[in-house]
C-alpha cells in the first residue's frame, strides 16, 4: 500500500474467502503485528491461538449464532485472548492487537475480519467465549475477546469515499 491514509480508505471486512492458503511468511507477518501491538503499562497481556485446521475452523463458526461464516471459510483464524488479571484494560489491550492484524493483512492483500466473541453467545445461550476455550484448551484466567479471520479475498469492495465521512462527529474544542 503507498500510505496509512490510502490503506484506511480501501480496507474493508471482508466476510468471503477464496479457498486458498496464506503464505507462511504473510501469517508471521500478521502475527508479528499483533505482538507488536501496544499495550497498557507495557504489560502485553495478550495471548494468540492460530487455528488452521478447517474443522476446527467450522467447530468455531458455532460460537455464536449469527456472524460467524467468515471463521468456516477463512485460511485461517487467530483467537485473541486477554489475561484480565495483568491489566485493568484488557479490552482495549486485546482490540489495538486485533485491529493490528487486520491492518496488516490489508497492507499484505489479504482480508481479514473481526468476530466478537466477548459478551456474545451460541445459539444454545451458551456464552461464546465458554465455547470458543473449550474448543481450543484456553484457560479459565484468560478472556476471549474476539477471532480475527484471514484469507485471499473473493468479493469486491468499493473504496471509502471520504465525501461521505461524518465530518459531524467532530468537535473541536468542546462539543
Amino acid at each position: 500500500m503507498e500510505n496509512l491514509h490510502q490503506l484506511l480508505l480501501e480496507r474493508h471486512s471482508i466476510r468471503r474467502y477464496k479457498d486458498q492458503p496464506v503464505d507462511a511468511d504473510d501469517v508471521r507477518t500478521i502475527l508479528e503485528a499483533a505482538l507488536l501491538a501496544p499495550s497498557s503499562k507495557s504489560v502485553r497481556p495478550w495471548q494468540f491461538v492460530v487455528v488452521e485446521d478447517k474443522d476446527m475452523l467450522v467447530r468455531l463458526a458455532d460460537c455464536k449464532q449469527f456472524g460467524t461464516k467468515p471463521i468456516s471459510t477463512a485460511a485461517f483464524a487467530v483467537v485473541v485472548a486477554v489475561d484480565t488479571t495483568k491489566s485493568d484494560v484488557y479490552v482495549e489491550d486485546a482490540s489495538i492487537a486485533a485491529l493490528l492484524m487486520h491492518l496488516q493483512a490489508a497492507d499484505l492483500g489479504l482480508g481479514s475480519c473481526w468476530i466478537q466473541v466477548r459478551n456474545r453467545f451460541a445459539a444454545d445461550a451458551e456464552s461464546s467465549e465458554t465455547v470458543v476455550r473449550e474448543l481450543l484448551d484456553i484457560p479459565e484466567d484468560m478472556a476471549v475477546e474476539c477471532i480475527m479471520t484471514f484469507g485471499h479475498i473473493d468479493e469486491v469492495r468499493k473504496p471509502v469515499d471520504p465525501e461521505k465521512l461524518l465530518w459531524e462527529k467532530i468537535h473541536i474544542g468542546k462539543w
